[in-house]
């Protein structure tokens, strides 16, 4: 693995010494002078490198980033991945009444021109219902999709973003200290509770709920409820599993409640179940790979720029693609890229593939079209509302990790998770502070 140098940024943040002046030059050196000189001003130091010194991605580090990153599709769903990778050459292709969609304009037109029957059994909505039991985000359409999304707006909108942030970073401050001293911290983990902590703080919950245990009950009503909706064949039970990981969701949510509001319906708690689902499930499944990403890849430096880091996480969000499939079912006949497609067709809408996640690795310097990146959050009237949210927090990631230049010690992938991902990424510093 290689490592990029960073003699340039340490050259900028040396302390200057101070000497004692000794008697006679007020500089401290030799006898007194004739007449005082005052030196000349010395100029501030830049507070960052410049970006276009940066160093490019190295080669080997980027293969050996997707080597690894591969790891959390191949030993999740070995079978579904190795399907959709065969059948990418094609931006549209049919498997009797199943359409796999690939290419990046297929896709954006799949999602904005074909009718989505968003309750059927087998789509996200499908699996939305089925966790709830009631209309949320996930299976609208039409002025219930418009108003759902106008009531989480607020909450994930700027303003939003900016009420949740002070809680998720005190919870970097907290967790990543130990890179400091030299010790290694589990990334997999420290996200876990971050996402928890997200959750407890955009649902107003009561401060005594314990962000780990809300996160894994979300997240494994997540992986029942994905697990009874994927292609192929299920596991028996798998619908009484989703059954009780939704309801002690529902319980956990209901109990940090400590001032419910009595208007408050059926509809409005089932709205807050996935939101905490869709949080949880995503930061989990995108945050660790991304800073995998960065530590394989030498991409710290760019990390470490605050000119070049928002860049990167657009492009590390696009790379990981934390919803890889979407599954859709199409409500009326359409085409999608020249493809016919008749109603009730199930879509398997590959963002991973639109996005190109699997042929352009992330670079900063030379990013991929907004257009594209932007595909990874959905496209049109269901674009996901949690991508302002998602950026910062992974921009928060980034800027504590950079200055300690970690790399990944250990990892194993989570098969039980709904979204391919890490359940453990031990990474340790190899700059910063390290006693």
């Amino acid at each position: 693995m290689t490592h990029l140098k960073t003699d340039r940024p340490t050259r900028l943040f040396r302390s200057t010494r101070l000497r004692r002046p000794a008697p006679g030059r007020p500089d401290g050196e030799g006898p007194p002078a004739r007449s005082a000189r005052v030196p000349a001003p010395t100029p501030a130091p830049a507070p960052f490198p410049d970006p276009a010194a940066i160093p490019a991605p190295d080669p080997a580090g980027t293969r050996a980033a997707r080597r690894r990153d591969r790891r959390v599709y191949t030993r999740s769903h070995p079978v579904l991945f190795a399907l959709l990778a065969a059948a990418r050459r094609r931006p549209v292709v049919r498997l009797g009444s199943t359409v796999l969609v690939h290419g990046t304009e297929a896709y954006r037109e799949t999602l904005t021109q074909v009718p989505l029957d968003r309750t059927a059994a087998g789509t996200t909505g499908g699996a939305a219902r089925q966790l709830s039991g009631a209309g949320t985000l996930f299976d609208q359409d039409g002025t219930g999709h418009r108003q759902a999304r106008r009531s989480v707006a607020g909450d994930l909108g700027a303003t939003g973003t900016e009420r949740l942030r002070p809680a998720w970073r005190a919870v970097l401050d907290r967790r990543l200290a130990p890179l400091a001293a030299g010790r290694p911290v589990d990334l997999a983990e420290v996200v876990r509770e971050l996402a928890g902590t997200t959750v407890r703080a955009l649902l107003a919950l009561e401060p005594a709920t314990d962000p780990h245990a809300l996160s894994e009950a979300a997240a494994r009503a997540a992986a029942t409820a994905v697990r009874d909706h994927l292609p192929g064949p299920r596991r028996p039970g798998t619908a009484r599993a989703a059954a009780t990981a939704a309801a002690r969701l529902e319980a956990l949510l209901t109990a940090g409640d400590g001032d419910p509001d009595p208007s408050r319906t059926a509809g409005d708690a089932s709205l807050r179940a996935m939101l905490a689902v869709a949080a949880v499930s995503t930061t989990v499944a995108a945050l660790p790979r991304a800073a995998a990403w960065c530590a394989d890849a030498g991409l710290w430096e760019q990390a470490a720029d605050e000119a070049l880091r928002p860049a990167l996480v657009t492009e590390l969000l696009r790379v990981t693609a934390a919803s890889p499939l979407l599954p859709r079912v199409a409500a009326a006949d359409a085409t999608a890229a020249g493809c016919p497609v008749r109603a009730g067709d199930r879509l398997l809408l590959v963002a991973r593939h639109a996005a190109r996640a699997h042929s352009d690795p992330p670079d900063a310097r030379h990013p991929a079209p907004p257009s594209v990146a932007q595909l990874v959050f959905g496209a049109g009237p269901h674009a996901c509302p949690g991508a302002r949210v998602a950026r910062a927090q992974l921009d928060d990631l980034l800027a504590a990790l950079a200055p300690y230049r970690p790399v990944v010690v250990r990892a194993r992938v989570d098969r039980a998770a709904a979204l391919p991902g890490w359940r453990t990424l031990v990474v340790r510093a190899t700059a910063g502070e390290v006693r």
